[in-house]
């Protein structure tokens, strides 16, 4: 059985007649060019440039294994460099065997994205063993990560019990991936909160600067009046916040005794921009200096932990003062969650 090239496939009716017969696994011979084929694919090259034991006018070259429209689709993209999404959605994996098999490789990059848009439950598994033995690592990561999101409805296919009973080893790969990928999901969450942390104090050192040296609202300097500003900070939206802390550290009398929670507060807030003002002599911020004259007589300083902390909020200080626009985006919730830590 025997099928004509299509006209499709040449591009050119003055074409050279057809040298060369691809015989698929169902019997179907289809005739081909040799020279486009050599040029295309190092591995047929060998194959067609390779001496015969019996001389004849024509080649045979086998591919065996894929259907026959994938070995006529696999030609077709020889010859135009072309792969309609049909083609794709019926012979994608068939045709990425084929590109792998005769190094294909912009054949091998169209089946590797085409697979990847095409991720089912039932079919990921079949496309990461596939991806597996054709050195396909995109394909391979991107069928792990649907792994990892769809894993409980994956693990009531057939193709995962299958895959238990008969390649352990593979099961054992995809577990680790999950595993190895909720680490860093959790990592990166606890990064994300210690990170919004750090740049809620940042935010609270700016404001109590502001406080301390401007004046806002109800609390400022000794020698400011500031009931002249009644309206809102526009500054800072932690400032109303910040400003009853202050009052009620001001009047509170337990904390003479370390018995307030909400002085402890202050107390830390207050050693914090201690440790980050550069300019004790000329600040205004109350205790500044006497922090930092304590720290010195202090041979051991401050504890490992502290000074881990102000370099984490120092360090924060200054990549926000870059991305300010990310900081309004995050503004809102950021606000809320310093607000109950002020309360």
């Amino acid at each position: 059985m025997e099928e004509k090239l299509n006209p499709q496939f040449s591009g050119n009716s003055e074409m050279v007649e057809p040298d060369v017969q691809i015989i698929t696994s169902g019997g179907l011979r289809i005739p081909a060019h040799s020279h486009i084929l050599v040029s295309a694919s190092p591995v047929l090259e060998s194959m067609i440039e390779r001496p015969q034991k019996h001389r004849s006018s024509q080649r045979n070259i086998p591919m065996p294994g894929v259907p026959c429209d994938a070995v006529s689709a696999f030609l077709q993209f020889l010859y135009s460099s072309k792969c309609s999404e049909e083609q794709m959605e019926k012979y994608g994996m068939h045709l990425l065997a084929l590109s792998h098999v005769y190094l294909v490789p912009q054949l091998k990059q169209r089946c590797t994205r085409g697979l990847s848009g095409r991720l089912t439950m039932e079919n990921v598994l079949d496309v990461l063993q596939l991806a597996r033995l054709c050195d396909a690592p995109d394909l391979y990561l991107k069928c792990m990560k649907f792994l990892f999101c769809n894993f409980k409805a994956v693990e009531q296919t057939e193709g995962w019990k299958f895959l238990q009973n008969h390649d352990p080893w593979l099961e054992l790969e995809i577990l680790q991936f999950i595993d190895e990928a909720e680490k860093r999901k959790k990592r990166t969450r606890r990064k994300r909160v210690e990170q919004n942390l750090y740049l809620q104090l940042s935010e609270a050192m700016d404001c109590l600067e502001h406080i301390c040296t401007e004046g806002c609202t109800g609390v400022g300097p000794y020698d400011m009046d500031p009931s002249k500003n009644k309206g809102p900070c526009s500054k800072f939206s932690t400032c109303h916040g910040l400003q009853l802390l202050i009052k009620h550290f001001a009047a509170c009398k337990k904390r003479v005794n370390g018995g307030c929670l909400r002085c402890k507060r202050m107390w830390q807030l207050l050693r914090l921009h201690s440790s980050i003002c550069d300019q004790p002599d000329e600040c205004r911020v109350p205790l500044c200096r006497q922090f930092k004259l304590k720290v010195q007589q202090n041979r051991r300083g401050d504890d490992s932990r502290w000074r881990l902390l102000v370099k984490k909020v120092v360090s924060v200080k200054t990549i926000s003062s870059l991305s300010l626009p990310k900081r309004k985006r995050e503004e809102e919730p950021r606000i809320t969650r310093m607000r109950i830590y002020l309360e």
